[in-house]
């Protein structure tokens, strides 16, 4: 995947070919993993180690969805606009969900949190001037990586308490692949504003 990929959108179809767009399997998933948020809060709520195991493997399961859904749209095609705004929301919402459990139970720093959630309201902000003016932009491997380091961590501090492993605290894991997901948040979030501004940019000054 290239570091920024822009697509510029062309006139919209139908009313009937953007219903069946609109209601494809990719985008089914992606709508899926945002229904399962509210199970997953429900269940981690109240951390006993079973409704935290419980936890961990819904926030798996949503986490999932989100490599099947890009990969069910490239292997048929069925890539749409719709589908690249809703995605990375709905990503957001799961790791937000996550993270403010575990600055409740005192599992992560708050700082840390504040400043994920802060990167995601920029570039959600960035990515919506951008789709006003006709350019949507595709998640690049930096932020994928970020997400990524995002969930692993989020698992392993769910389950810190569930599962105890020789020579290795979850609770260190999950932390160390925080840090490592913050600086990849910054790297492709400076990676969106700069496109953002390249081509947006100019049309606001």
């Amino acid at each position: 995947m290239s570091t920024s990929e822009t697509v510029k959108v062309k006139e919209p179809p139908s009313h009937s070919q953007t219903s069946e767009s609109y209601l494809n399997l990719p985008n089914s998933l992606t709508v899926s993993r945002i229904l399962l948020i509210p199970v997953f809060v429900w269940l981690f709520s109240e951390p006993t180690h079973e409704r935290s195991l419980a936890a961990a493997i819904v926030f798996a399961v949503a986490a999932l969805t989100d490599l099947l859904d890009g990969y069910v749209a490239r292997r048929r095609g069925q890539i749409t606009n719709l589908g690249k705004l809703l995605d990375p929301v709905a990503d957001k919402l799961l790791v937000a969900a996550g993270l403010v459990l575990l600055v409740e139970f005192q599992r992560v720093e708050v700082w840390l949190v504040i400043a994920m959630i802060a990167r995601e309201i920029i570039v959600t902000g960035a990515r919506a001037v951008a789709a006003r003016e006709g350019l949507i932009i595709s998640a690049d491997s930096f932020g994928k990586i970020k997400v990524v380091s995002q969930i692993l961590g989020i698992i392993a501090l769910i389950i810190e308490d569930v599962l105890t492993l020789p020579m290795l605290s979850l609770h260190e894991v999950g932390t160390w692949l925080l840090w490592v997901a913050l600086l990849f948040a910054v790297i492709s979030g400076l990676r969106y504003l700069i496109v953002v501004l390249r081509r947006v940019g100019p049309q606001y000054l």
